[in-house]
């Protein structure tokens, strides 16, 4: 069984990102950049089906410009086999890169495509979606177990109510959520191994779709800061002060 995963560049959680001064966008000169968590998640999960012989070979894929493929060699160095980068230029929106993972998903004929449920850039949680909409694949979302068996896939997904138990018939998709597993770290003989595996390189023409935007960007602004607390001496002051300046009793 071959899986398929989607990757994305995003700047690392750990930074504290800043909007530029014109309000045109993040400032990313010298930030460091990662995989984004979700999708290091998907990668651990497609491993482990390679690990535990359900998986044959595991396809890493992301779309962007030439800098994403430091995150497909992080992938490869995860224990992928192989990589593939679809070369855009700019930010490209949810539904174009569902598009082109659908271009792929074509080309590749894979039984399972896994992605990270969401970007924490844009935190949009559409693209797996889509992707199941464009390709006419079942889908389980928010996934915090994954079992394969024979030609179908059990996911247990989160939902407001508690847990959730799908069975789908492969091919399918699946987006991962935080407790499905925890990433391993990459070592270094993997990661000097990673240099040398396949990593092919196609442009949007190549699978057939035209990459335009649907979304406009109007202006980049960082939260309004949180203002400072008050204590109060009693009951009686905090109920006063609810009711007749906040004004939410």
């Amino acid at each position: 069984m071959k899986v398929l995963v989607a990757v994305k560049r995003v700047v690392d959680y750990n930074v504290k990102v800043r909007a530029k001064a014109d309000g045109s966008d993040v400032d990313l000169n010298n930030v460091k950049m990662a995989i984004n968590p979700f999708c290091e998640i998907a990668v651990e999960e497609a491993v482990r089906l390679k690990e535990a012989g359900v998986a044959s070979e595991v396809v890493v894929v992301s779309v962007g410009e030439k800098s994403c493929q430091e995150q497909i060699r992080t992938a490869l160095a995860l224990g992928a086999d192989r990589g593939i980068q679809v070369e855009t230029e700019g930010a490209v929106e949810p539904l174009v890169v569902a598009k082109l993972l659908k271009g792929v998903v074509e080309k590749e004929q894979p039984q399972l495509v896994i992605l990270g449920k969401q970007s924490i850039d844009g935190d949009n949680n559409q693209t797996g979606q889509m992707l199941g909409a464009l390709a006419n694949m079942a889908q389980g979302t928010f996934a915090s177990e994954v079992k394969v068996d024979g030609d179908a896939v059990s996911v247990t997904r989160e939902v407001d109510g508690g847990l959730q138990t799908v069975k789908l018939k492969l091919p399918a998709i699946v987006t991962t959520d935080l407790r499905l597993n925890e990433p391993r770290y990459a070592s270094l003989p993997n990661i000097m191994k990673a240099k040398k595996k396949q990593l092919d390189v196609f442009s949007p023409a190549d699978l057939g779709v035209e990459v335009k935007s649907h979304l406009t960007q109007l202006r980049v602004e960082p939260p309004a800061e949180r203002q400072a607390g008050i204590k109060v001496a009693s009951v009686d002051e905090l109920v006063d002060k609810l009711k007749n300046e906040a004004k939410v009793i």
